[in-house]
């Protein structure tokens, strides 16, 4: 996974209606970046409607959730609007921001991992799962990035 402490490489991804998104769009705020394997996957619907459950939670400290995975936009675009998903999802098709992240599986998709990103765009939290099957919940997610903003 990327290092902690070091500088969120930027990207442009479409999300799943086509638009492109930056992560420079989201200068001076929290972003969690949520990169999964795959959409209409048991475990990685699960996850993602988990987040999107607990939506308000993220909110309310003010991180912007932003999901990443190598489906396409077409897929991404039945899969956020089948379970209303209230944060992006981005299509990294060519696996660029996946490889940059340090954050590809050995299978050729992204792995399941999470990158916290600071307000000054500081990589503060970064790790993925070792079991593909099982996922954060919203509260361990939010009680480790509580626990980084704490310490500064």
């Amino acid at each position: 996974m990327i290092s902690e402490e070091t500088k969120a490489p930027d990207f442009t991804l479409p999300d799943s209606e086509g638009n492109n998104i930056s992560l420079s769009d989201y200068a001076g705020k929290k972003v969690l970046l949520v990169f999964y394997p795959g959409d209409d996957t048991p475990v990685c619907t699960s996850q993602l409607c988990s987040y999107r459950d607990n939506f308000s939670q993220f909110t309310d400290r003010g991180v912007h959730v932003i999901g990443i995975s190598t489906n396409s936009v077409d897929s991404h675009k039945s899969f956020s609007s089948r379970h209303e998903l209230p944060f992006p999802i981005l299509s990294d098709s060519d696996h660029k921001v996946s490889e940059s992240y340090d954050a590809m599986s050995f299978l050729g998709m992204s792995q399941r991992a999470y990158v916290f990103i600071n307000e000054e765009g500081i990589v503060k939290l970064s790790f993925s799962e070792m079991l593909p099957l099982f996922y954060k919940t919203t509260q361990d997610l939010l009680e480790q990035i509580d626990a980084k903003e704490k310490k500064g």
